[in-house]
């Protein structure tokens, strides 16, 4: 699949990858100033995932977050300024202030929106996956899970479903390594949720998720599956985030220089890096160039969002209610 690649799809699984990870990074500066309301939990480390899937969907599929979905927002298209914006809480973010991190939504783009209820988008995907089989679309609907809701009744309920029902639906599990602080060893039974597909008649994969081609292999023949009429599959992509569950988290939990060792020796930034400027014909000054682009895209947005104005009264009751 890697070398399927076109120089500019490498291009801009790198871009989409290297926004997610400035954007984190920047929230999380960001964040301890004061100035954001709310909880973030952020994704840094977790890029491969969201660009890996994503690069294979367009408009008409649908994807249901979790609430870590900052990356699945930006690998789903969702303009970044207005998901900065959102943060903030202003009156010009993606939901018009009133969702904030946990809840960043765009539906003409097919993102269903983050979800604050561990396991609560598998069972949304399932709505969108048979919508899409009885209008003939060819459209599928991805649900993105941690590990955590992994053992939730919804998703397992889910995974069911969607096989008997036979939908174009994905599950991908990011299994980042802790849901909160519990380790999966401690939580999860079997040695990989990829494992429990067959208990469901679908098929599964385990993958590393610091491997973008690994990932994007993965899901290109589970969502072309989907699209053929061929049914459900669950992909657990692999790999550790960088922060804390939430900004605030302690992390007593993780083991000393942890994160440290990740990111020098696995990140998915730097193999991707590594691969494709020692073998497929990219430079690093183009990459570089990316960088560049992508900084001065986070720069402009953080300006904009802290300048931009508080939701009104007039508000309060806006886009609440819909009327049929």
């Amino acid at each position: 699949m890697a070398a399927q690649l076109t120089k500019d799809q490498l291009f801009e699984a790198y871009r989409t990858m290297r926004t997610i990870r400035e954007f984190e990074d920047r929230i999380h500066t960001e964040f301890a100033t004061g100035t954001i309301p709310g909880f973030v939990h952020l994704y840094a480390g977790e890029e491969a995932s969201a660009t890996g899937v994503c690069m294979h969907l367009g408009p008409e599929d649908r994807i249901g977050s979790t609430h870590r979905g900052h990356g699945h927002c930006i690998a789903k298209g969702v303009d970044v300024p207005a998901m900065m914006a959102e943060i903030y809480g202003k009156v010009t973010g993606a939901c018009r202030g009133k969702g904030g991190s946990m809840h960043i939504a765009d539906l003409s783009l097919g993102m269903m929106g983050a979800n604050g209820i561990v396991g609560g988008g598998p069972p949304l995907i399932c709505g969108a996956a048979l919508a899409a089989k009885h209008r003939g679309t060819g459209g599928v609907a991805v649900a993105f899970f941690g590990d955590g809701a992994s053992n939730q009744g919804t998703t397992l309920e889910s995974l069911n479903l969607a096989t008997v029902w036979n939908l174009p639906a994905v599950f991908v599990a990011e299994n980042n390594g802790y849901a909160e602080s519990t380790a999966p060893k401690w939580s999860v039974a079997g040695e990989s949720i990829g494992d429990r597909a067959s208990a469901f008649g679908m098929p599964g994969a385990t993958v590393d998720g610091f491997d973008f081609f690994a990932v994007h292999e993965a899901a290109g023949e589970a969502i072309e599956r989907a699209r053929q009429g061929g049914g459900p599959s669950l992909i657990e992509v692999k790999f550790m985030r960088y922060y804390g569950h939430f900004e605030g988290d302690g992390q007593t939990y993780r083991g000393e220089n942890e994160v440290a060792r990740i990111k020098e020796t696995r990140d998915v930034l730097m193999q991707f890096r590594e691969r494709v400027t020692g073998q497929m014909g990219v430079s690093g000054d183009e990459l570089d160039l990316i960088d560049k682009e992508v900084g001065q895209l986070i720069d402009q947005a953080v300006e904009a969002a802290q300048s931009a104005p508080n939701p009104g009264p007039e508000d309060l009751l806006t886009d609440v209610y819909v009327s049929y």
